[in-house]
């Protein structure tokens, strides 16, 4: 019970810390005068080649190894974690349906949104971006498994500096002081310990779900990947170079997971 607690609270405590790493992003309002859209995509086209890779090697395969373990059946643990893929997505999609927020370049999506201000939009959009990080990342020390967790939580993390840097820049756009851009980015990243205790506390609480709750996790984070960031990075001219960044994402966190974790 106690090891149960700890990890609850080891997995709270290092979404927390890959969520600061947003306002360390952030930080460069303050240094740079302008952010081009090239620049842009690409940090953004990274950071999702960062969450593709810790969706793989850091919830799925782990996924499927804690499910063979459990359920002595490879298709069962296969089939098992397919269904929290697939709940992820389908509960990612099912809040992007029903909560209004508005994308960087892509405008605002949801009901009611034309009528709500853009800075709410905003925050609920990229809200919805970190909770699932969050969550991945008390996934991530499932089964006691603190390095897989810590190496999540590095990951996660160090794809949070680009998005922070983004969000900052967005709402400089909209006329946003460099100050009040900086604090509502940081605020963001405060989603993803709220995340990561829920993901660690459910890993904890059920266990012989985790396979699914691996899943889930994965299934949210593929979701954003694919619904969110990559339309939001091939609407520029930049598609080739938005591509390999994804790409030099994908290998940094694979790198890191294979000589890390």
């Amino acid at each position: 019970m106690t090891a149960d607690i700890n990890i609850v609270w080891l997995g709270a405590l290092a979404s927390l810390l890959a969520g600061l790493a947003t306002g360390i992003g952030a930080l460069a309002v303050f240094f740079v005068k302008d952010l081009s859209t090239r620049l842009q995509d690409c940090m953004l086209a990274g950071a999702a080649g960062v969450m593709l890779a810790a969706s793989v090697f850091s919830l799925l395969i782990p996924g499927l190894e804690y499910g063979e373990v459990l359920l002595g059946s490879t298709w069962a643990a296969a089939l098992l974690v397919i269904f929290g893929v697939l709940s992820g997505a389908g509960a990612l999609y099912y809040l992007h349906q029903n909560l209004p927020h508005e994308h960087f370049n892509l405008g605002p999506e949801g009901p009611d949104a034309a009528h709500i201000r853009r800075i709410w939009l905003f925050i609920i959009a990229i809200t919805l971006h970190n909770f699932p990080e969050g969550m991945a990342v008390g996934v991530g020390f499932a089964g006691g498994d603190v390095r897989n967790g810590y190496v999540l939580a590095l990951g996660i993390g160090i794809q949070n500096i680009p998005e922070g840097l983004a969000v900052a820049f967005s709402l400089i756009a909209i006329q946003y002081s460099r100050v009040r851009a900086f604090t509502i980015a940081l605020l963001t990243g405060l989603a993803e310990p709220i995340g990561g205790l829920f993901g660690a506390a459910l890993v904890s609480l059920a266990e012989p779900i985790m396979p699914w709750t691996l899943g889930f996790a994965a299934g949210a984070m593929l979701f954003i990947i694919s619904n969110e960031i990559i339309p939001e990075t091939h609407r520029s001219r930049y598609k080739a170079q938005t591509t390999f960044a994804l790409l030099i994402g994908f290998v940094v966190m694979m790198f890191l997971d294979v000589t890390l974790g």
